[in-house]
């Protein structure tokens, strides 16, 4: 039976409540080491949405596990 899982999240808020309650020597299995630069520049856009329509993202957004940026950005790159 495997453990808990780091995770998949960019949001630094979530990452941050999960590392304050968890050891990282208890997740060497799941890392990887990474060469080269870890956070690459991008461009960001701002996205205005009425309460109802912000309100289905982020059920839809809840459904699949991911936060409601990764919904979006990936409906964009679809």
């Amino acid at each position: 039976m495997r453990g808990p899982q780091i995770p998949q999240t960019d949001s630094i808020k979530e990452l941050a409540e999960f590392w304050d309650s968890h050891e990282i020597t208890d997740f060497e299995d799941q890392m990887e080491e990474v060469n080269g630069p870890v956070f690459g520049r991008g461009t960001t856009f701002k996205v205005h949405f009425v309460a109802a329509e912000a309100e289905v993202i982020e059920e839809l957004a809840r459904e699949q596990g991911i936060g409601c940026e990764q919904l979006l950005r990936k409906w964009a790159l679809e």
